[in-house]
């Protein structure tokens, strides 16, 4: 699979060859899967509410039980009532999911896999700016035309980290920690060759081959 090749000032300057793990099969089912762990793992838990019994106060019956002709009450902390406790409410807990390594890698090669039939994924010749400002990034900018672009490299140039700290819609990762949900929050990906070449290591060294689970054959008992 082929995509457009850029330069520093977003011009097309030729073609570049993607490599084999941007041309498998995307599976939304799958895809979804792995977005949901991400997103749950992003979710902290701290949302707290508090019960009748830990509100301070409420420990005195507010009138008699009979004889007032008002409802029964025996505490102002009754859920019911205004500055009451908070029924079945939220507690901090934890919505951290699992998945094996083996899926995080196929839910990574899916969905650039994904991003590239869309014609999302955009390679750059280098990174590397002359001078550290902000308005040296507005042709690339142009060039690549887009609400929000990542770019994934081998290692962040200095200038270029700081030129691009003021654009709210430029983000940049290592190649080696680039994942699923990143590939497909961005409208665009731009890498680098640099960083296509350790995203490529990086995933296979993610596969882990899984050992055997055939039963071994039982011994004779002679």
């Amino acid at each position: 699979m082929e995509t457009r090749l850029l330069d520093l000032k977003g011009n097309e300057v030729g073609k570049y060859d993607l490599p084999a793990l941007f041309s498998a099969k995307p599976d939304s089912c799958f895809i979804h899967e792995a977005m949901k762990y991400y997103l749950a793992n992003k979710h902290r838990g701290t949302a707290c509410t508090k019960t009748r019994s830990e509100i301070s106060g409420g420990g005195k019956k507010p009138w008699k039980q009979k004889g007032t002709g008002r409802a029964r009450a025996g505490s102002t902390r009754s859920p019911i009532w205004r500055k009451g406790g908070v029924v079945f409410g939220p507690k901090p807990r934890s919505f951290r999911q699992y998945l094996p390594i083996q899926k995080l890698r196929a839910a990574l090669v899916e969905a650039l896999s994904a991003r590239a039939a869309d014609g999302a994924v955009l390679v750059v010749e280098s990174l590397a700016l002359e001078t550290p400002k902000t308005s040296s990034l507005n042709a690339l900018q142009k060039g690549i035309n887009a609400r929000s672009v990542l770019f994934v490299t081998d290692k962040m140039d200095k200038n270029f980290k700081i030129a691009a700290r003021n654009r709210a819609d430029f983000g940049w990762c290592l190649a080696g920690n680039l994942n699923a949900y990143e590939a497909m929050r961005n409208e665009k990906l731009v890498f680098t060759a640099a960083g296509l070449k350790v995203l490529a290591d990086s995933v296979e060294a993610m596969h882990v081959p899984h050992k055997s689970s055939a039963p071994q054959a039982a011994k004779e008992v002679k």
